[in-house]
């Protein structure tokens, strides 16, 4: 039995992520954040960026990472994200949550579902429920067995990025492994 190093990947990427971009993309990056995180904001921009820069040769994943004992509204926030997704709107209400990070309580969540046009009834029972508390806590624990203990961490192909995530840093790091055909990291958390 091989155990995997703190710096791996140790839940690899599924269908059962939120991913744009093809899977036949040579490079994937991994996101463990938290929409109430000032930090993950700020790579919030750079993330669309690298994913402009990229193209079809990139795909991206987010998983949810709420720093639940610095940030109130980090749970619910990720939990309206999980909503969302149930009725096709993830990536949307990913961004509306970063464009309004500092306005995530729960009557602030409902007015941009219902910007996004989700159906407001099942978005409300899901958060009064907590219906994807569960997903939320799996995306949380998968993130702890990787070595994440802050917001945001990048995986590339597998392997943490420990650089820092502004866009010439990841660039770059991107970059290298496309460069080396993708291969590193492939066997790390990649599907």
């Amino acid at each position: 039995m091989t155990t995997r190093s703190s710096t791996e990947l140790t839940l690899p990427v599924t269908d059962r992520d939120h991913i744009q971009g093809s899977t036949e993309a040579l490079v994937t990056l991994v996101e463990y954040g938290d929409y109430e995180c000032p930090h993950c904001g700020r790579a919030h921009p750079i993330v669309e960026e690298i994913r402009q820069q990229f193209g079809d040769r990139l795909r991206f994943v987010f998983r949810n990472f709420p720093l639940t004992q610095v940030h109130a509204h980090a749970e619910a926030a990720a939990e309206a994200a999980e909503a969302a997704g149930a009725q096709g709107r993830f990536w949307e209400m990913h961004h509306a949550l970063f464009t309004h990070q500092n306005a995530l309580d729960t009557s602030h969540l409902v007015q941009y579902a219902g910007r996004l046009r989700i159906n407001a009834a099942q978005f409300g029972e899901a958060l009064s429920a907590h219906t994807f508390r569960d997903r939320v806590r799996e995306d949380f624990m998968s993130g702890v067995r990787s070595g994440v203990n802050g917001t945001p961490t990048f995986f590339i192909n597998g392997m943490r990025h420990d650089a820092p995530f502004d866009l010439p840093f990841l660039s770059e790091a991107i970059e290298g492994v496309m460069g080396s055909g993708g291969d590193q990291g492939r066997a790390a958390g990649q599907s």
